[in-house]
């Protein structure tokens, strides 16, 4: 029987009605007298973390939460750590970065609806979290749906459906099915050699997310370097473009870099890669010295230039940082082809 730990921190999965509307209210015991079942094959501890909706869960509530992991992380088989759908995508994907080597299971989960509504789909999801931690897919990931997501490909899609996350350039770390849930990764061997799982939670809060309009003023930009951010992040257009035709965005993008300010550039496509190397637009921004994010998720690519600030204030480690795949948030690069 598989020793599981239960982390709360509120979320609509432990939502009830108050005057305000729907607040999270619940802790950990009430949410498992609703899954009773579960006792009959895991032992079960329960943590009462925090107690938020997930909007208000900020870069302070991601320490809080990474260093609960790890400090609980070797009295446990793994972790199912319920949280709000909003902002769970960010969480999981800073969490990944945090806690490095991490080969045991850490599961996030949460739900559409609260747990006490007769048509919640809150019972499924802790039902998949918690086979996720059975089957022992390790890393951190997100439990959604009858679905195991990578914690940093997973991106919320839908603000009512109860498919409401997808992978996102990534496949399914597991699915359940009437036979029960597949994994679809190596679960490695607990006799297999391995670095002991390591906490690296000094994180960069100045950083901006930008999404690029057409006609955007460059204003903006030089307005972010005035306000210190260290690390900027901007969603551009298709394959990775960006205006120099009367609105120059260029020569501003040249001075913030200049000024060893890390930015980076995704597309604001959900699906597939950003390529930089392909249409004029992009080699102009590739110029000007700014990070390509590849094929990563906008909440990875945030959270991970986040990080990497935290882990270094040279441009350049932190551009290595970004052609480094540490959890799977980033396909290797290819070599370069003749067109």
């Amino acid at each position: 029987m598989k020793n599981v730990l239960l982390i709360t921190t509120g979320g609509t999965i432990a939502s009830a009605e108050s005057v305000d509307g729907l607040r999270p209210q619940m802790n950990a015991a009430e949410l498992l007298g609703y899954m009773e079942g579960l006792n009959r094959f895991y032992h079960i501890d329960a943590m009462d973390l925090l107690n938020l909706d997930s909007s208000n869960i900020q870069a302070d509530e991601w320490l809080t939460i990474a260093r609960a992991i790890y400090e609980q992380l070797p009295n446990y088989d793994g972790i199912v750590v319920t949280h709000g759908t909003d902002t769970m995508a960010y969480t999981a994907s800073m969490v990944s970065f945090m806690l490095q080597y991490l080969r045991k299971p850490v599961v996030f989960t949460g739900s559409q609806m609260p747990i006490d509504n007769p048509l919640t789909d809150a019972r499924n999801n802790l039902y998949t979290a918690f086979a996720a931690v059975d089957c022992g897919i390790p890393g951190v990931s997100v439990a959604f749906n009858r679905k195991v997501i990578a914690g940093c490909r997973a991106v919320k899609v839908r603000t009512m459906g109860f498919e409401a996350f997808e992978s996102v350039n990534a496949g399914y770390l597991g699915e359940v099915f009437s036979s029960g849930l597949h994994p679809y990764v190596e679960i490695p061997s607990p006799l297999a050699a391995a670095q002991p799982v390591k906490l690296c939670d000094s994180i960069c809060r100045d950083v901006f997310l930008l999404k690029l309009i057409p006609g955007m003023s460059t204003d903006i930009l030089t307005a972010l370097k005035r306000l210190n951010y260290r690390g900027i992040v901007i969603e551009a257009f298709g394959s990775g473009g960006m205006q120099f035709i009367r609105t120059d965005m260029l020569e501003r993008l040249k001075e913030l870099t200049g000024a060893g300010i890390s930015v980076v550039v995704c597309s604001q496509c959900l699906y597939e890669m950003s390529d930089l190397s392909v249409y004029e637009v992009g080699v102009k921004l590739l110029s000007c010295g700014v990070i390509s994010a590849r094929d990563m998720t906008t909440e990875a690519v945030v959270t991970k230039l986040m990080w990497a600030l935290g882990q270094t204030g040279d441009p350049e480690r932190v551009r290595q940082i970004f052609n480094t795949n540490y959890c799977g948030e980033v396909m290797p690069a290819k070599p370069a082809t003749a067109r």
